[in-house]
């Protein structure tokens, strides 16, 4: 059994991890994101859950990486690789807030992939900017 008693603080937060992984990736500001939607060398991949994606919608032409498996889809030498995610592109990752996404920019750079960004402020800041949003379009591939 754990030495660490149920709901005592822990030895590093969730906001810690963020705040760290947020320091050395790189984030694509909000105010120039929009640009990106028309970059034939950019992939916005939304790594939100997919019921979010229903409720919410998403930024056109997003490509669903659910956070779960972005991991293995991101690496060839795994069966659940996706190539679209392997193609040349820079990727730019977003989530709801970009808690999620800068954790997993951060571990795909760890995992080599240094054409990786995220997002500033995520789907929240997206849309309360009154950004492009579109209904999620569930995509194959």
């Amino acid at each position: 059994m754990s030495e660490r008693e149920p709901g005592a603080p822990l030895a590093r937060t969730a906001k810690d991890l963020v705040d760290t992984a947020i320091a050395r990736v790189e984030t694509i500001p909000l105010a120039s994101a929009e640009t990106l939607l028309d970059d034939p060398d950019v992939l916005i991949v939304d790594i939100r859950d997919v019921r979010e994606l229903e409720k919410l919608g998403q930024i056109p032409g997003a490509y669903s990486a659910p956070r779960g498996m972005l991991e293995f889809w991101i690496d060839p030498a795994t069966p659940y690789y996706k190539p679209v995610l392997d193609d040349g592109r820079k990727l730019v990752l977003y989530c709801g807030s970009a808690w999620r996404s800068a954790l997993a920019t951060a571990v795909l750079n760890d995992m080599g992939r240094t054409d990786v960004a995220h997002l500033e402020g995520g789907f929240t800041a997206w849309s309360k900017a009154g950004l492009p949003v579109e209904p999620h379009q569930a995509r194959r591939g």
